[in-house]
């Protein structure tokens, strides 16, 4: 190969190598801009992912199941039955918090909300002071008396992961002002309200 020719070899693999970092690195900030949000308390890392295993594992839970409630109440259950365990680290995918059997507020949510997805309920995120739970809204006129968490007057159900037994429409245990965001898991975007209100 004449040295001109090896040249401009070598300035053409450089310029690959280059464009192909450059792609990198924006492919890797795109990632974490999908996973990541801030809040008062730092940054939230949004770890929801649907995979077969748990679409499957959803289908089986609820296959028995005649209506919402039920389907909710049984993805609760089998999410708030791993036993609690606080994660110092990262938060765990949804499938490693099954694998693993244990997780915090953030596994755990993030489970549960992945678990929902499956079954393509609307769902959220809430953050308040060190800890994080799911809001859905369901129409079923057996929780007519039950109170939930209206935004913009639309009425959504607490489920918390971390309460063993815990029921569809837990109540809301902090302030109103206390909440700090509310994140649609899938966009990790913040969802934007005029009003709010416990009733």
């Amino acid at each position: 190969m004449k040295p001109e020719t090896s040249k401009n070899f070598s300035l053409f693999i450089i310029a690959i190598a280059f464009i192909s970092f450059i792609y990198g690195t924006a492919k890797a900030i795109q990632i974490v801009n999908k996973t990541q949000i801030s809040t008062n308390d730092g940054i939230y890392t949004n770890r929801v992912k649907t995979s077969q295993d748990i679409t499957d594992e959803v289908f089986e839970l609820t296959e028995n199941c005649q209506d919402e409630i039920c389907q909710i109440q049984k993805l609760l259950d089998y999410v708030t039955h791993i036993p609690y365990k606080i994660n110092h680290f990262k938060a765990h995918s949804p499938q490693k918090t099954i694998q693993n059997n244990f997780g915090d507020c953030d596994d755990k949510s993030n489970l549960l909300i992945s678990m929902l997805h499956a079954l393509g309920k609307e769902a959220y995120f809430v953050l308040v002071p060190k800890h994080i739970f799911v809001i859905t809204p369901i129409e079923d006129k057996r929780l007519g008396v039950t109170k939930g968490l209206w935004i913009d007057d639309k009425k959504y159900y607490i489920l918390e992961s971390t309460a063993k037994g815990s029921e569809v429409g837990f109540p809301l245990h902090y302030r109103l002002d206390e909440i700090n965001v509310i994140v649609d898991p899938f966009s990790n975007e913040k969802k934007s309200f005029k009003q709010i209100a416990w009733k």
